[in-house]
């Protein structure tokens, strides 16, 4: 309902990656797959979670008497793994070692390195297809008796700056995955609780404001977005400020809202 909500097509879903097995957080997932078997899909659908829930959805399929059109990879992730899960040709997802009650796991995106771009100011009228496509792989242009013809240089501009992304779902405060978020230009980090609520997010194995703030700010990340609010908390401007106080480029992540990395 909420995909519908907001106009993000299912049909387009090749992967889902579930942080791990608390209720909410892949309660909703078996009527997501029936839906899209309703819809008719025959693609290929990849599953990375914690290896419990394979059984958990064979366990579903089973008691409901539910055959999907479609075929499912299940990836299990074993308890304090790090390391890329997804490769494509425009980027790569890694896993991200949570300190949570059961295993859990952040996810970090990152872009691969973009083409150089064309200068279209001083490119030549005479170029062909293939030879602009060499100069955005960084080639140089050659006559055919092997001379050169243009430097790369000369005829294009830098890529642009690939992007970062880090996912950090529940978890206490860990300094340890600071190495592997370093420097992301956006960085998701729970704050279930505000600062005065330390002890009992420590033993709940979550994190406050603060302390998703101090990390932002040790891993020197670019922006911070807060989210997973405890329900005690009825409005959030005080959780945002607090968090402010410590690293003042942070956002509260509301749902339904797009957040922007800027591709400089």
């Amino acid at each position: 309902m909420q995909l519908q909500r907001y106009k993000a097509k299912v049909s387009k879903i090749r992967y889902i990656l579930i942080s791990h097995l608390h209720g909410d957080h892949f309660f909703g997932l078996i009527g997501l797959l029936n839906t899209m078997s309703l819809n008719g899909r025959e693609q290929e659908l990849h599953l990375f979670a914690p290896p419990d829930l394979s059984d958990v959805i064979t366990t579903q399929l089973r008691c409901s008497r539910t055959v999907l059109n479609f075929p499912i990879r299940f990836h299990p992730l074993e308890s304090g793994w790090h390391g890329v899960i997804i490769e494509t040709n425009l980027l790569t997802v890694a896993t991200i070692p949570m300190e949570h009650g059961v295993p859990c796991f952040g996810f970090l995106f990152r872009e691969k390195e973009k083409l150089r771009r064309i200068n279209k100011e001083v490119m030549p009228s005479t170029l062909t297809v293939a030879d602009i496509l060499a100069l955005k792989e960084g080639k140089d242009l050659y006559y055919p008796d092997g001379s050169l013809q243009y430097k790369n240089e000369s005829l294009t501009l830098p890529p642009r700056k690939s992007r970062s992304y880090a996912y950090c779902s529940d978890t206490r405060y860990n300094e340890n995955i600071i190495p592997y978020i370093q420097g992301v230009d956006l960085l998701y980090h729970e704050t279930t609780f505000m600062k005065d609520q330390e002890e009992r997010a420590w033993a709940r194995y979550h994190s406050t404001t603060t302390q998703a703030a101090t990390l932002a700010q040790k891993a020197g990340v670019q922006k911070l977005l807060i989210g997973h609010y405890s329900s005690r908390y009825k409005e959030l401007e005080p959780l945002l400020q607090e968090a402010q106080a410590v690293f003042s480029p942070t956002q509260l992540a509301i749902e339904g809202q797009t957040y922007i990395i800027e591709e400089l």
